[in-house]
């Protein structure tokens, strides 16, 4: 069993997000994961992740406010405990458009 303390998880700085501070909670050179990454969004009102292709496939789960994720001209806002998948290469968006701040969870297969 291997626990990653919110305190202990890593923080970075993924290419293209602005007002997102995400922190790894599995996966990553930190951890012995070897499939998949764990990772936990914070968005702050305005927060976004300018349009890109996923690297992998990728599952995201809004855990409190709003976030509304764009894909091939669908554009869906998410509440909490909604759920997106996207497959490798799918073009896509995210932003918190509210004057809250948003949590979303992100499950990302290793490419």
């Amino acid at each position: 069993m291997r626990v990653t303390r919110i305190g202990d998880a890593e923080p970075f700085s993924p290419v293209g997000h602005h007002g997102v501070g995400p922190v790894r909670l599995q996966g990553g050179e930190e951890t012995p994961t070897s499939g998949f990454t764990v990772a936990l969004s914070h968005y702050l009102p305005g927060g976004a992740a300018e349009e890109a292709p996923q690297v992998s496939e990728t599952v995201y789960v809004v855990l409190s406010g709003e976030l509304v994720m764009s894909s091939d001209g669908d554009v869906q806002a998410l509440g909490p405990f909604d759920s997106v998948h996207f497959t490798e290469g799918t073009v896509r968006t995210v932003e918190n458009r509210t004057h809250l701040p948003a949590t979303m969870l992100v499950i990302r297969a290793v490419a």
